[in-house]
């Protein structure tokens, strides 16, 4: 993770106002600092006055955090995979039960090579392994609010602004940082990680 040492600094009447800047690099995208740094890719977009298109170029400073003259941003509280009203189905096929992890994803147990599957239907909004303990990564955009993340990929099938249907192959399992055959999967839902089991087995 590369947070740099950069500070936005703001006053207004109620004092000083300092939020963390972040400098963007080659392999970036708004999703993957966004995810990086646990916010909303929404708000990210709207505190650095981003356009529609979310386009971000290298070396651009974004602040991370809302600068005084924005109100206070709403938050949504995170639902039932009812709520969000898209269909899911299981990432990959057990082999062993779900762990859930700290951070609020599950690691799922497999062999390496076996098919990594979207779990809704979807955009492609990242693939790569910039992002340090994910190893090959995949994020996709189901919606306005809900991301879901599949890592430690082997091979990955599909590239960013693709989209994707619900149980179409994206990837082949691959190991995690003890040599395990795993997908680490995860959903946020407004920058921010729910439990996926009940997207996963209570949307049927």
């Amino acid at each position: 993770m590369s947070c740099c040492a950069l500070l936005c600094a703001c006053a207004d009447t109620a004092g000083d106002f300092i939020t963390e800047g972040y400098v963007v690099r080659p392999d970036d995208t708004l999703y993957s600092i966004a995810w990086r740094h646990d916010v909303d890719f929404r708000d990210l977009a709207r505190w650095n006055n981003l356009g529609s298109d979310f386009r971000i170029t290298v070396g651009q400073v974004l602040v991370l955090g809302p600068l005084p003259a924005h109100a206070p941003n709403a938050q949504e509280v995170p639902g039932s995979a009812a709520t969000a009203g898209s269909k899911w189905s299981g990432p990959t096929d057990r082999v062993g039960a779900p762990r859930r992890v700290a951070g609020g994803g599950i690691l799922l147990p497999g062999r390496v090579g076996q098919d990594v599957r979207a779990a809704s239907a979807g955009h492609v909004v990242y693939t790569g392994s910039g992002l340090r303990g994910y190893g090959n990564l995949i994020i996709v955009k189901h919606g306005d609010n809900l991301l879901s993340a599949y890592a430690h990929n082997r091979e990955m099938l599909v590239h960013d602004g693709q989209d994707v249907a619900m149980g179409q192959v994206i990837a082949h399992m691959g190991e995690d940082a003890q040599r395990s055959p795993v997908l680490y999967f995860e959903i946020r839902q407004n920058g921010k990680p729910v439990d996926p089991l009940p997207f996963l087995f209570e949307a049927k």
